[in-house]
């Protein structure tokens, strides 16, 4: 008898909510800032300056401010755990009834929960996990991510993604650079869309559209800012 094969799952994609704002925001902030200098009529050299300064210090900025985030979330989920494992210790009677309504507004009969309440107790972290999930809402800490990693995500998602708009300028000198600037924020913005579909399931360009659209605004506001102050300066 032949068993059916495990379906694989991407942990991978721990981080793609990193990536894929990381991305967003490096393509949007560079091309705002190229959109600003180069409405301005500056030279190239200090497109390329302002862009990379910015993408950088940005960058680390986002980086940095994920990394705290993420940080304090892990914290004050393993603070709650702590109480949660102390309240279960100091008052088991109060925990094992929460844990009975919780069975029992899942569905389950009150001889089914109360046969149930000695099985999830040999598992502490299990109990745990669930008082957590169901009194709280709180994921468990050990689910929530690497914090450190989460920040590196983010900080190469935002470089890879932000110089996009920048290369024109690296290597053309006339023309109408800007506009194949945009061409090109608008080409990364689909590609990184579409590659969520790779963690989400959706269809690739349905996800290319979906991130384009919503990062094309984002573009065209950052446009319309740096182009009326270039009017006003």
């Amino acid at each position: 008898m032949q068993h059916p094969s495990p379906t694989k799952h991407h942990t991978s994609g721990t981080y793609i909510k990193d990536i894929v704002y990381g991305a967003n925001d490096g393509i949007i902030t560079t091309f705002a800032v190229v959109a600003g200098v180069a409405g301005a009529g500056l030279e190239h050299s200090i497109v390329i300056l302002l862009g990379l300064a910015s993408l950088l210090a940005d960058g680390f900025s986002m980086a940095a401010s994920n990394y705290l985030g993420s940080k304090s979330e892990y914290d004050y989920a393993l603070r709650e755990r702590k109480t949660e494992e102390r309240e279960l210790h100091e008052e088991p009677e109060v925990e094992h009834a929460e844990m009975h309504g919780f069975l029992r507004r899942k569905g389950y009969t009150k001889k089914d929960a109360e046969e149930l309440l000695p099985l999830l107790s040999k598992n502490k972290e299990f109990w745990l996990d669930v008082m957590m999930q169901e009194e709280l809402g709180i994921a468990p800490p050990d689910t929530n991510g690497n914090p450190t990693r989460a920040a590196t995500a983010t900080f190469f998602a935002f470089i890879t993604a932000g110089v996009v708009p920048l290369i024109p300028f690296f290597f053309i000198t006339t023309g109408n650079t800007f506009a194949l600037a945009s061409i090109f924020t608008v080409a990364i913005l689909f590609i990184v869309g579409a590659l969520r579909s790779l963690f989400t399931g959706q269809r690739w360009f349905l996800a290319g559209l979906e991130m384009l659209g919503i990062g094309g605004v984002a573009a065209v506001i950052a446009y319309g800012v740096g182009y009326g102050v270039s009017l006003v300066v």
